[in-house]
């Protein structure tokens, strides 16, 4: 059985879901808290950041939750590509 089409989706929304993550991370610099963009980034991105957060000693003004959310999400996409490579 071929599994390119499914390691190929799971490459192209793990990096969609960092880059957005990304996104987030930087515009919460700019934007204030009641910006559109800025709340469907958050809207997007909290329900997955707020474990890490809880997680997650506190660092003062620095939170470093969005790069263990990167750092996780590109684990666990190697690792099912990984499978599913050795399944096929």
């Amino acid at each position: 059985m071929d599994f390119s089409l499914l390691i190929f989706l799971i490459n192209i929304v793990s990096q969609i879901f960092i880059w957005i993550v990304v996104a987030s991370s930087l515009v919460s610099f700019i934007l204030p808290p009641y910006h559109p963009i800025r709340e469907a980034l958050d809207r997007i991105v909290d329900p997955f950041l707020n474990p890490i957060r809880r997680m997650m000693p506190q660092t003062g003004a620095i939170d470093f939750s969005p790069i263990v959310l990167c750092f996780v999400i590109w684990v666990l996409s190697n690792i099912l590509i990984a499978i599913f490579r050795f399944l096929s």
